[in-house]
């Protein structure tokens, strides 16, 4: 069974709790093995993945952004890697 691919619940509730370096310390954590106060459960790959898109949006939240846009970037940033992951079409117009 395929994980989801954006959790938007659980991505803004870690966005919202903690800060980018508090989930940064998390994967080191996790990375290592070590417990942390992260609350997630699935494969290692999961839980990093779903840790590293919180981040993405607390660090843009904190900047200024609105939670929700901040989520919205976060989902064109993936549909647009799933659709071309070596970024030949970002490379070829400069964006």
């Amino acid at each position: 069974m395929r994980e989801k691919i954006i959790d938007v619940r659980e991505i803004r509730a870690l966005a919202k709790k903690f800060s980018p370096d508090e989930i940064e310390r998390c994967i080191e954590l996790h990375l290592r093995e070590e417990k942390h106060n992260c609350p997630l459960s699935g494969t290692t790959e999961h839980i990093i993945n779903e840790l590293s898109k919180a981040e993405f949006v607390r660090t843009r939240v904190d900047k200024g952004a609105r939670p929700m846009d901040a989520v919205r970037e976060l989902a064109e940033k993936i549909r647009r890697f799933q659709l071309d992951p070596e970024g030949k079409t970002e490379r070829q117009t400069g964006a």
